[in-house]
């Protein structure tokens, strides 16, 4: 009767361990998707360049969007000015 319960256990443990090891797995697929719709457009573009490189191309430039505004340094007095609505 006890190796039958000891088996119950087994198996309890082992459904807990498959149910956090599912909802890690989604977590990480939520945030691949998140990052995905942020910086896919970049990624793509980083990615053909990258191919049209390795093909021998040496005229590749990547069009992916940068930063063009300058850092400022922030004060307190400053902190709120010349920001985009």
């Amino acid at each position: 009767m006890s190796a039958n319960k000891n088996l119950k256990k087994l198996n309890k443990r082992r459904g807990q361990g498959m149910t956090e090891y599912i909802i890690i797995v989604a977590l990480i697929a939520i945030a691949a998707i998140g990052v995905i719709t942020l910086f896919g457009n970049n990624i793509r573009k980083l990615f053909g360049a990258s191919a049209a490189a390795l093909a021998g191309n040496e005229n590749v430039t990547s069009n992916g969007s940068s930063a063009t505004r300058q850092l400022e340094k922030k004060s307190l007095a400053t902190f709120g000015e010349n920001e985009a609505p």
